[in-house]
C-alpha cells in the first residue's frame, strides 16, 4: 500500500516540478522584464548525490544557483546547542553553480547562550566549503522560525554573523516566513520569502503546504517589507498518516511507522494552479521578489 502511494506521489511531484519551471519562471519575466532572472533550488537532503538524473534535470531547466543545506543546529539531550544532520558529500559539487550554504537553526537554540554561535557557524561553514571544494560561495543563509520571544537574540546573532561574513567578502541572507512579514526585518543583506507551509498540518480540512486564503492576510505587508526578496515555491508533497480521524504524523521514506487497521494515508501537495496564483499575487504586490524563483526542494524523491 505504501509503495504504490509513494510511487504515485513521486510521479506527481515530477510533473509539478517540470511544469512549474516551464510555466512559473518564464511568465514572471513578462511583468517587469527584470535585468536578471535566476532559476534556483534548495537541496535539503542529508547526502549530496548529484547523479545523472539530477545533473540532467538541473541542466535542462537552467538552474544556476543551489541553496545547499550544510547542517542543522539543535539542542541535544544534554541541553547543549550542537550541529546535527551534517551534509555528507557522496561526490563533488559541480563547479558551474553558485552555491549558497544554508543552515537551519531550531528556534529553541535561541533560548540558550549564543554569544559565540556566530563564530562557530561561520567557522564550520567555511571548513565544510574548503574541505569539499564547494565553488562560488559568495553568500550564506540562515533558516530559522524565530518568534517575538527569541527575536532579540536571533537578530543579535545575525548582526555578528553578517559583520564577520562581510569581512570575508560574503553576504548573509535569511529565510522569511509569511507570518514574519508583519514583524521587523532581520539584519541581513536580503531575504527569501517561503511561500509554503502556510497552514497547520493537523488541520485536515485544507492543504497546509500552500493555501492562498491563509497566506493573503500576511501578504499585505509584502510591498512595504524593507529587505530585498527572492521567493521560494513548493514542489514537495506530504503523506499524512491519519489515525482515528486525526492527524498522527508526516510519513517519510525512511519511516518505520506501523500502519494499523483503519489508518488512512492522505496525500498533500501544492497544486500547480495554487502556485501560479501565489506567484501572480506576489508579482502584483512586489514584482522584483520573483526575479529569483527558488524551488523547494530538489531531491531524488522529488525529481
Amino acid at each position: 500500500m505504501r509503495s504504490r502511494q509513494t510511487q504515485h506521489g513521486s510521479l506527481l511531484i515530477l510533473s509539478l516540478a517540470l511544469i512549474l519551471l516551464a510555466l512559473l519562471l518564464p511568465t514572471a519575466c513578462h511583468h517587469e522584464r527584470p535585468k536578471e532572472h535566476v532559476r534556483s533550488a534548495y537541496y535539503w537532503s542529508t547526502t549530496w548525490d548529484n547523479d545523472s538524473t539530477m545533473r540532467q534535470w538541473l541542466s535542462q531547466n537552467g538552474v544556476s544557483r543551489i541553496y545547499l543545506r550544510y547542517f542543522d543546529v539543535v539542542v541535544d539531550n544534554r541541553g547543549e546547542v550542537m550541529p546535527n544532520a551534517t551534509l555528507r558529500f557522496a561526490e563533488p559539487v559541480p563547479q558551474d553553480f553558485d552555491i549558497i550554504p544554508t543552515v537551519f537553526i531550531v528556534n529553541e537554540c535561541l533560548t540558550h547562550p549564543t554569544d559565540s554561535l556566530d563564530q562557530l557557524l561561520l567557522r564550520r561553514i567555511m571548513q565544510i566549503t574548503e574541505t569539499h571544494d564547494v565553488p562560488n560561495v559568495h553568500e550564506i543563509q540562515i533558516d530559522c522560525d524565530w518568534t517575538r520571544r527569541t527575536e532579540t537574540t536571533y537578530f543579535a546573532l545575525l548582526r555578528r554573523l553578517r559583520d564577520a561574513a562581510h569581512q570575508q567578502g560574503i553576504k548573509l541572507s535569511a529565510t522569511i516566513r509569511l507570518h514574519q512579514l508583519a514583524t521587523k526585518a532581520p539584519p541581513v543583506d536580503r531575504g527569501v520569502l517561503m511561500m509554503y507551509n502556510t497552514g497547520d498540518v493537523r488541520d485536515l480540512s485544507h492543504n497546509p503546504i500552500l493555501d492562498l486564503n491563509v497566506a493573503q492576510p500576511y501578504m499585505r505587508h509584502l510591498s512595504d517589507y524593507s529587505l530585498p526578496l527572492a521567493t521560494a515555491y513548493p514542489i514537495f508533497a506530504w503523506q499524512l498518516l491519519v489515525r482515528a480521524g486525526r492527524f498522527a504524523s508526516i510519513m517519510h521514506s525512511d519511516d518505520d511507522l506501523s500502519i494499523l487497521p483503519g489508518d488512512t494515508i492522505i496525500h498533500r501537495e501544492a497544486a500547480i494552479d495554487s502556485v501560479i496564483l501565489a506567484r501572480d499575487a506576489i508579482t502584483r504586490m512586489r514584482p522584483e521578489a520573483n526575479n529569483e524563483i527558488i524551488l523547494f526542494d530538489i531531491s531524488k524523491t522529488n525529481i
